[in-house]
């Protein structure tokens, strides 16, 4: 058996259709059984208090007109029925019975009775008058068959309305399904691009959650196509830049013959580089921590060392502009969380705590307990941001216009993504420094 042949197989075992028909077949199979047996033994009681009645009224007719007549003779010998009648006088003589059998009950039990003779069961009914007993016997076997025929003449209609109402069902679960097959269609016709929302209109109850559901999901996937495309063509942009300036100042170091201009066109060709790989490295640090990139362990950290070990890489920088970085971390701050992305955090809120403060200048990077809650604050004494521009500082390759400092305007849309990633949350405000103050707030370790 091939696998398609398999999964063929595998379809029809996990379809909805089949599941749902097979369990409704199955119930109406269950209830005409049910129905069918429940019929048949009733009607088998009814045929049978039938036949004790005609037993009683035949030898209660007998004792009243004292003589059997023609037309009672010729029904008594009706073989199907296989009534026997037989009388006895007072004194037990037997002076009439309506058939010929083997065995005949050889003795009246007054009323209803049960009795066996040479093995064969009878039922009887017997009555005495003033001068002889009359009983009316007949065999038990006969009365079972000729129930039992009335009962299956009773359940046949029950069994053959089966099949119509196995159809019937059939029809009507593929016509409920049908809403379902549409959907299935309309989504199995869609490409990748295709991500306009799925009617809504006239979906039953049960199907109109899933839609709405599946409308949210192509809602954030068109999202997250768009955000693609944007990045995808922001980074380009970006990038073209630096790259053209290494063209530049490479064709420039060529063709400089002093020596002093081809040092200087090699400063600057090294800065060129530094700063693309720079605005690389931001880019891909954008990307590992995206909200929809792979999950990362989590383990239990000490804020306040992650804090002074990351602070290692941006000490050179500070030097470099005479500014002081400071650290005010004295007792361990718990938090969970990725050692590697909250480095990568602190390193960009301390660079650019550094890029923006005058030289000279503190940086203090503070890591605090409050309440349950760990808070890492970086203050600077630079210009700040505008309260209405707060929020905007956040997207990606945003620049302010007022900063005169190079960068890729990546570095606080990488830091908002890194404490989504940990459920911590960024905000921006007035700094005791005088500039700005970022404040990252974790959630409980």
């Amino acid at each position: 058996m091939g696998w398609d042949e398999a999964g063929r197989r595998g379809a029809v075992v996990n379809s909805l259709r089949v599941r749902l028909l097979a369990t409704l077949l199955a119930l109406l199979v269950v209830a005409a059984l049910v129905m069918g047996a429940l019929t048949y033994r009733s009607v088998l009681a009814e045929t049978e208090a039938l036949f004790d009645y005609q037993l009683r009224q035949m030898a209660l007719s007998l004792r009243d007109q004292g003589e059997i007549l023609p037309d009672q003779a010729r029904d008594f010998a009706n073989e199907e029925l296989d009534f026997v009648v037989q009388i006895w006088s007072a004194d037990g003589r037997s002076i009439y019975a309506s058939r010929p059998h083997s065995a005949l009950p050889a003795r009246a039990l007054l009323g209803l009775a049960q009795v066996t003779v040479a093995g064969q069961a009878w039922r009887t009914y017997s009555v005495a008058t003033g001068d002889r007993v009359i009983q009316v016997a007949q065999p038990q076997q006969t009365r079972r068959r000729l129930a039992a025929d009335a009962a299956l003449r009773s359940v046949m209609p029950l069994l053959l309305l089966v099949p119509v109402l196995l159809l019937a069902t059939w029809a009507l679960a593929s016509h409920a399904l049908r809403p379902l097959a549409d959907l299935t269609r309309r989504v199995r016709e869609r490409d990748a691009v295709a991500l306009d929302p799925l009617p809504e209109a006239g979906l039953p109850d049960e199907l109109a959650p899933l839609v709405g559901s599946l409308n949210a999901l192509l809602q954030r996937l068109g999202q997250a196509l768009d955000a693609q495309r944007a990045f995808v063509a922001d980074a380009a942009h970006e990038l073209r830049s630096p790259l053209t300036a290494l063209k530049l100042q490479l064709q420039v170091l060529r063709r400089s013959a002093d020596p002093a201009a081809r040092n200087e066109a090699l400063a600057a060709l090294g800065d060129g580089i530094e700063r693309a790989a720079r605005g690389i490295e931001q880019l891909l640090a954008l990307a590992r921590h995206e909200p929809g990139a792979p999950a990362v362990a989590m383990q239990r950290l000490d804020l306040a060392e992650v804090l002074r070990a990351a602070l290692a890489e941006v000490r050179p920088y500070a030097l470099a502009r005479g500014t002081a970085l400071e650290v005010d971390a004295g007792t361990p701050v718990a938090v969970q969380g990725d050692a590697a992305a909250l480095a990568v955090l602190v390193r960009n809120l301390a660079d650019n705590a550094v890029r923006y403060a005058p030289p000279g200048s503190r940086v203090v990077l503070r890591a605090a307990l409050d309440g349950a809650q760990a808070v890492l604050m970086v203050d600077d004494a630079g210009p700040g941001i505008p309260p209405d521009e707060r929020e905007r500082v956040f997207d990606r390759f945003y620049r302010r216009a007022a900063g005169g400092e190079p960068g890729s305007g990546l570095g606080l849309a990488i830091v908002r993504g890194i404490a989504q990633r940990h459920g911590a949350t960024v905000a921006l405000g007035d700094s005791p420094l005088g500039g700005l103050r970022v404040s990252v707030r974790f959630a409980a370790a």
